[in-house]
């Protein structure tokens, strides 16, 4: 149970000192302070004003296991008073950190056999971009330091991640993308292939790295770097053949191929890993969120064995963080991972809950204000749109539907993102099939209720 928090208080503290993430702080001051959440269970959130909150994006992509596994407090408490903190700067490292490696080594499976530990999704997208460059100098081929990304990608809030996602208004705030990184299209059917033919459309998408690659010079790219399925975009999931054609593209070129599992990771796909689901083979792995199911910040970079061992020819690798690899973060990670396998949650998100979510929000389908469906796991959209059977907006733009109907959501009991005119969601693999039918039906109630705003538009 909580404490007895002064809630009115604690939005006026949040006004005065706390600057939120991604947020726009005057928004934050006109409303009277943040929603302040002060406790959870299972695959709900409450906040201070008394809301029971099913939380259908499992905080921000990563409570995989679901809130109050009192196991995972039990675990970091024993860590903690074992060792609570070491680093991995002075040829030292912590017994859980080693473990958390293998295991993730064996969740990986094939080449990738090395972990590199950091504290965020964009500090392990940051490995990710000074590894490669320093991989590509010890091969003797220093001019290859261009990645190419796609347009829309999520990759991170550092100036190296925001510069390697594609996301306009993100560059706009601090000059960037820095140089050497270049977008090409994404594979996002419903908006910008409506109408073709799905894999053709997936073809052609891919096709554009390979025009990017020639136009840049195949000897100055380094890497392509891609989630599975782009989560912060909109849930996007490519059509099927598309990461074969980007593999075939990368190995034809020679070019290093990254699948950034920051969301995709760990169960969320209906395999351990989206590039597993979706049969592709990368080079590099940065992952994180559902690492621990976000109970303490961790990521990680899987590395393959050919790359580990040109590095090894460079002496030190000038790269690290304080808290990488930190051992209660990696205790509590490994207890995650162990949850994980033993209550079978990779195969129930595969064969049961995943296809039961796809089911629920196909039955959406017959709203007047849903374009389209689509999920992959336990990732899920739905498409806003101004008249059935196209992909018209309402407004003639993106963005105006997409926040109305996810306040309505909100106000309902339903936590899901509004990412333009796209309601995506992100549940604990913990979620009931009850508790999908009721964010099928919370998301209808809000479509309907959003309705008369949207025709005011």
């Amino acid at each position: 149970m909580p404490r007895n928090y002064d809630i009115a208080e604690l939005k006026r503290l949040d006004v005065k000192h706390h600057l939120p993430a991604q947020q726009d702080f005057k928004l934050i001051e006109d409303m009277g302070g943040s929603r302040i959440v002060t406790h959870a269970e299972g695959c709900y959130i409450h906040d201070g004003d008394g809301n029971r909150i099913l939380d259908g994006m499992a905080g921000l992509w990563c409570v995989n296991v679901g809130y109050g596994r009192e196991e995972l407090v039990e675990v970091a408490a024993e860590q903690m008073r074992e060792l609570p903190f070491y680093n991995t700067f002075f040829k030292t490292v912590a017994p859980p950190t080693v473990l958390l490696a293998q295991k993730i080594a064996g969740l990986t499976g094939g080449k990738l056999q090395h972990v590199f530990f950091n504290a965020s999704g964009s500090e392990a997208n940051d490995t990710v971009f000074r590894m490669v460059r320093q991989y590509w100098k010890l091969k003797g081929e220093p001019k290859r330091k261009v990645f190419i990304s796609r347009w829309n990608a999520y990759h991170g809030s550092t100036v190296a991640g925001v510069s390697l996602g594609g996301m306009k208004f993100m560059h706009e705030q601090g000059d960037l993308p820095i140089p050497g990184v270049e977008h090409v299209r994404q594979p996002y059917w419903f908006g910008e292939g409506f109408g073709q033919d799905p894999v053709q459309f997936g073809k052609e998408c891919a096709a554009s790295i390979e025009e990017r690659i020639l136009a840049v010079g195949p000897e100055n790219v380094a890497a392509f770097i891609g989630e599975p399925a782009q989560g912060a975009g909109g849930v996007i999931i490519p059509p099927p053949g598309y990461w074969q054609e980007v593999e075939a593209i990368c190995r034809k070129y020679g070019i290093l191929l990254v699948a950034d599992e920051v969301i995709c990771g760990f169960g969320r796909t209906g395999e351990w890993f989206g590039h597993q689901t979706l049969g592709f083979t990368p080079d590099l792995v940065p992952m994180a969120k559902g690492l621990s199911s976000g109970y303490l910040p961790i990521s990680a970079v899987a590395v393959s064995s050919e790359i580990v061992e040109v590095m090894k020819t460079g002496g030190d690798f000038v790269h690290g963080f304080t808290y990488s690899g930190h051992p209660v973060c990696a205790a509590v990670a490994l207890r995650n991972i162990e949850i994980i396998e033993r209550e079978g949650l990779v195969a129930r998100t595969r064969d049961d809950t995943g296809p039961y979510l796809a089911k629920a929000l196909a039955r959406l389908n017959d709203h007047p204000l849903v374009g389209e469906t689509r999920s992959l796991g336990l990732l899920g959209a739905v498409e806003i749109v101004a008249e059935p059977g196209t992909n018209k907006r309402w407004g003639g733009t993106e963005g105006n539907a997409g926040p109305l109907v996810r306040d309505r959501c909100i106000e309902n009991g339903l936590m899901v993102r509004g990412i333009r005119d796209t309601i995506v969601m992100c549940p604990p693999l913990t979620i009931s099939h009850s508790q999908i039918d009721d964010l099928a039906a919370i998301i209808r109630k809000s479509l309907d209720e959003a309705w008369p705003a949207l025709k005011a538009i």
